[in-house]
């Protein structure tokens, strides 16, 4: 046993150097046992640099970006989620690159091609890339080179950056907050991912079962107030409603944009102001329709010793992600919060497409 745990923390670790690699634009080789995959973030990278030394352009793009763009792999029978590799004509410039992996300028940029999809000798290690873009909040999106990667990774390891049960309790203070004066908060960190959570303990704790609520954080509601969305209010609602109870504990996850992170939730924006809904705006930036990882939450409910919680949602998969994670939901509490004129669209689309109880 000791020896698997030392093995999925070196793999996690990997994995994390990956990443920090990827946002400084720097390359990554992905291991398999049929060779090493090595990548370039397009994201991140100096395109123009890069190009300068080029005389062909090979790119991996994820499989919904390709059948944005009308394209299928090579093996899409077999695995349709599989990254599509394509080769592009001399002459390729930056913008011509970015035109290609980012979505947001389809409309700025509607003729595109044609392209050549091309046999991907590596598709475990693709796939594994993809992910590994995704969990550091990127457009999945590479180039394909030839330079040997200083930072490598196995493809198991982005699953051992991913796992949940090397989170612990990092620090716990009192802290009052406007609801509930009786409050405490708990942060959480792991030794892989950077990111960090927090749960605070509303009111007194008892042998009751307290009211929970999972609230993936949202800078753009919670802070600054946005009606695009209906996150700030159901915090709030959600504080209020745990001071009203015997205690609560709101975990307040860091999955900005149902877990594609910041920079990609104001992408998602501007694909709606272009016209699509949420859930199609997260599929054509290569993303799921919710990417975040409720066993997270069902982690620190287990530090925090609750095994079972009366959960408010309006979200079932949220119930469904926390019991398939071992933790018991007594009861579904609804939140209701008003619409207004700009998110009237956005909680139909929520209601329709993605099942919430509304």
């Amino acid at each position: 046993m000791g020896g698997a745990v030392a093995s999925d923390s070196k793999g996690a670790r990997r994995a994390a150097r990956a990443i920090d690699a990827l946002r400084r634009g720097w390359p990554i080789g992905v291991e398999t046992d049929q060779g090493t995959l090595n990548l370039l973030p397009v994201e991140t990278v100096d395109l123009d640099a890069y190009l300068s030394t080029q005389s062909q352009v090979t790119l991996l793009i994820s499989s919904s970006r390709a059948d944005t763009l009308k394209l299928l792999n090579q093996r899409a029978a077999a695995d349709p989620a599989l990254p599509v590799q394509i080769s592009l004509t001399d002459g390729v410039s930056a913008a011509e690159i970015i035109a290609i992996t980012d979505p947001v300028l389809d409309m700025r940029h509607p003729m595109k091609g044609p392209f050549r999809s091309e046999e991907l000798t590596h598709p475990e290690a693709a796939k594994a890339a993809m992910e590994l873009a995704r969990q550091g909040g990127l457009l999945p999106a590479f180039l394909v080179v030839d330079e040997t990667a200083e930072d490598r990774l196995q493809t198991e390891d982005v699953a051992a950056y991913a796992d949940s049960d090397a989170l612990i309790i990092s620090a716990h203070a009192k802290l009052p907050v406007a609801a509930n004066t009786q409050a405490h908060i708990y942060g959480f960190r792991s030794e892989a991912d950077s990111t960090d959570h927090v749960a605070l303990v509303v009111g007194e704790r008892d042998d009751t079962t307290p009211v929970v609520r999972l609230h993936s954080e949202c800078l753009t509601g919670d802070v600054l107030g946005s009606l695009k969305c209906d996150c700030g209010p159901q915090l709030h609602a959600a504080l209020d409603q745990m001071s009203e109870a015997n205690w609560g504990v709101l975990l307040y996850l860091r999955q900005e944009g149902r877990g594609i992170g910041l920079i990609n939730k104001l992408r998602a924006y501007a694909l709606q102001d272009q016209g699509f809904d949420t859930v199609d705006a997260n599929q054509r930036l290569g993303f799921a329709i919710d990417a975040r990882d409720f066993s997270i939450a069902a982690r620190m409910l287990d530090l925090l010793n609750i095994p079972a919680v009366k959960l408010m949602t309006n979200n079932p998969e949220k119930v469904e992600g926390l019991e398939d994670c071992g933790i018991s939901v007594e009861k579904r509490l609804p939140v209701k919060i008003a619409a207004n004129p700009h998110n009237e669209y956005y909680l139909d689309t929520k209601r329709d497409r993605t099942g919430h109880k509304l």
